[in-house]
């Protein structure tokens, strides 16, 4: 299925620029309405929620005027993280959540993501409803079929009452000192409470919106800082979340940082210690090799999906398993919860290392990662053909061949930016660095 506007994740770009501007927005909310009130017994209701960006409350009117247009209802959460919309989508029984985000990306880009009235992201068919419904006229209800909008005070209580409810009451933080660190976005008021309300010594650092600020220089994307505090408290461990908090990353009390394969290979362990375990977990193309070899070691598999939390959750389905995440941070418990939550994530890895009364160093050490070179390139003008017979893929062979059973290359288009990732992965950082560099520079010049 081709799309016109859906990525990897939702719809995403520069603010501004096609598709993301005001009058697509209008276009998108109607397109959206339109499409779950005609599924809807009764009238249907949309939930709206948003990361701290500036242009969030441009594009919430927008979308609100859209819906209302279609003759369904809308619930204004205000800023709160991706998965917190998700939840709330399933404890409103509404027929879609739609947030505004563009999750670890820079202020200036913003997106929309939608979740079904189960918490999950849309399927195909629906997304494909949607821009199908894009390409129709826009027609306004009768003025008695309108919609009406609504705002949801306590959303960010309730939420953060979720996320305390997800361990269990005899888990406490008591004696864990933790440095959050919230990428002046969507957790800025929620991660704080959750943390210090289980007993956690918490400080603070990226937890001051201006809407221009979210993710720079702060948050899983760029956590140099974030490592310098933990070291300079003499923190137990610092915890990163992206923008909208669908991601994290942790960093340990020697300020290294700990990547989501390490944390889903923490978590595996726990889960197989306790008796809780599948047969393995779903990472993706992007996982590394390490992982795999340290799951297989314990007698587990690991599914590789393609990159995308949402196609990290259909293998799940798929397999059975309830756990899987990605290199970046995204991890989905699907016994707690339907989709990566950065909050509960943490708090699940936190229940591993009150549990074992282990260091998070020892809890991890048990995994040793192979080195990984990532080279994002921009895309070609004439895009790149990743299946005939081209300098390209040539190059990609070459280094296949040298690297038999030693390591592995992955070429991706990314579906949020335009570039093309390049992955080389093996046991020697000089050798694989070079073949990625030699891909990289024969996409330059395609």
């Amino acid at each position: 299925m081709n799309k016109k506007y859906f990525g990897t994740d939702g719809i995403r770009g520069r603010v501004g620029e096609s598709p993301i501007t005001p009058d697509f927005m209008l276009r998108l909310g109607w397109a959206c309405g339109r499409v779950f009130a005609e599924r809807s017994q009764g009238k249907a209701s949309v939930l709206i929620g948003k990361d701290t960006r500036v242009s969030g409350y441009m594009f919430e009117s927008a979308l609100e005027a859209g819906l209302v247009a279609a003759g369904v209802n809308v619930k204004l959460l205000g800023p709160l993280p991706t998965p917190a919309v998700a939840m709330m989508t399933r404890s409103q029984n509404a027929a879609v959540g739609i947030v505004i985000s563009a999750s670890h990306n820079p202020y200036y880009d913003n997106g929309i993501k939608f979740f079904s009235g189960t918490g999950t992201k849309l399927p195909d068919e629906l997304e494909m409803a949607i821009e199908a419904a894009l390409d129709t006229p826009l027609v306004t209800v009768e003025s008695s079929d309108l919609g009406k909008a609504s705002r949801i005070d306590d959303a960010a209580g309730r939420y953060i009452e979720f996320c305390k409810a997800s361990l269990p009451s005899e888990y406490s933080l008591n004696g864990l000192s933790i440095v959050l660190d919230c990428a002046h976005g969507a957790t800025y008021h929620v991660a704080p409470p959750v943390f210090r309300e289980l007993g956690a010594e918490v400080s603070v650092v990226g937890a001051n919106p201006d809407g221009f600020n979210i993710n720079e220089g702060v948050g899983s994307t760029a956590t140099d800082m974030l490592a310098d505090r933990v070291v300079a408290e003499g923190a137990h461990l610092g915890i990163a979340f992206d923008g909208d908090g669908d991601r994290v990353l942790f960093i340990d009390a020697d300020g290294s940082l700990v990547d989501g394969d390490e944390l889903l290979y923490v978590l595996a362990m726990h889960r197989l210690a306790t008796g809780q375990s599948d047969a393995g977990v779903v990472g993706t193309q992007m996982s590394n090799m390490g992982l795999e070899i340290a799951l297989a070691d314990q007698g587990l598999l690991l599914a590789r999906a393609k990159v995308g939390d949402r196609h990290v959750r259909e293998r799940m389905v798929a397999e059975g398993w309830l756990l899987g995440g990605e290199s970046s941070g995204h991890l989905i418990c699907s016994d707690v919860t339907t989709t990566g939550d950065g909050i509960i994530a943490a708090l699940q890895v936190l229940r591993a290392l009150v549990a074992s009364g282990k260091t998070l160093r020892e809890l991890r050490s048990g995994m040793k990662k192979l080195p990984q070179v990532l080279i994002n390139v921009p895309t070609p003008a004439s895009g790149l053909d990743l299946q005939g017979d081209n300098p390209v893929v040539q190059a990609c062979r070459a280094a296949e061949t040298s690297l038999a059973g030693r390591g592995r290359v992955l070429l991706r288009p990314s579906g949020t930016e335009p570039v093309i990732r390049v992955m080389v992965e093996g046991e020697d950082r000089t050798e694989i660095t070079d073949f990625a560099e030699r891909v990289a520079a024969t996409i330059r010049h395609a």
